[in-house]
């Protein structure tokens, strides 16, 4: 997915929060924000929204002296998401109940201003709400004869329900081998490596880091030890927009997209409802 008008304006916010949440320093606030305004300027009409952000949000760490300024965030999100997929846990899901948690899930975004207060109750009026798309029956036909997953995660505190969709996952498809793909390093509130081992992934699967700490899967530059995984899955879930972002024109089959279409953009590739829950073949 190739930049909308938006974009520019939206990275340009998400700069503002990172030295507001990165350093109380006033001097360094500013500099971070002259920073990223230097790196904006190499915007092109080509350019992936994730991987343009994310150079420019590393950039601005760097100024700012701090390298994971979402840290008190990311342990929030990650502590009131595992409380309430603990209660959810408690009750008699099925399988597409436990897919939808994990779209709705990806509510869960600094990148939107989410407030992970409200988790508990934004899931529960989700899960009244219907898929706009639903491949969903695609994907668990696909899993039938698939000998291997690769799960691509997104946010801290999405997690936890994403973990919940792999349970039931192994569950209904015991026979292949998983992978769960986190970040090498901290980048906004996505999840890293660390973050997916200390949530209990390696008890689901094989944790993988992607080898970058860019948003997504941006081919051209993960690591080819990823590179082969990627390569030689036989169904990939996809989850959340960064990832939707750098995966969508290659059109691969083999790939579903799990996510919330939170922005305008979003909403205008998939051609759905600002808002949407989505499960979407690619």
């Amino acid at each position: 997915m190739k930049i909308h008008y938006e974009c520019f304006a939206c990275a340009a916010d998400q700069c503002q929060r990172i030295v507001e949440m990165g350093t109380d320093d006033l001097e360094l606030r500013k500099r971070g924000v002259i920073e990223a305004a230097k790196l904006m300027a190499n915007i092109r009409e080509d350019s992936v929204p994730a991987i343009f952000g994310s150079e420019v949000f590393l950039g601005v760490y760097g100024v700012i002296d701090n390298d994971d300024p979402f840290k008190g965030y990311k342990e929030l999100s990650s502590k009131l998401a595992e409380r309430v997929v603990e209660e959810l846990e408690k009750e008699e899901l099925d399988l597409k109940t436990a897919l939808k948690l994990a779209i709705i899930g990806n509510v869960i975004d600094f990148a939107v201003g989410y407030s992970p207060e409200k988790i508990e109750e934004d899931v529960r009026t989700m899960l009244k709400e219907e898929l706009y798309i639903d491949h969903s029956e695609e994907l668990f036909n696909a899993l039938k004869n698939a000998k291997s997953l690769l799960y691509l995660t997104d946010n801290c505190g999405e997690i936890y329900f994403d973990r919940l969709f792999l349970k039931k996952l192994k569950e209904v498809f015991p026979h292949f081998k998983v992978y769960i793909a986190g970040k090498e390093g901290p980048i906004i509130n996505d999840a890293t490596v660390e973050d997916l081992k200390n949530a209990g992934f390696e008890e689901l699967g094989e944790v993988i880091s992607t080898g970058t700490r860019i948003v997504g899967v941006p081919i051209n530059i993960v690591s080819d030890e990823f590179k082969a995984v990627f390569e030689g899955a036989d169904v990939i879930i996809a989850k959340g927009q960064g990832n939707f972002e750098t995966l969508s024109e290659i059109k691969d089959g083999r790939v579903f997209y799990l996510l919330k279409a939170k922005c305008r953009p979003i909403s205008r590739e998939l051609n759905v409802p600002q808002g949407s829950l989505v499960c979407i073949r690619g």
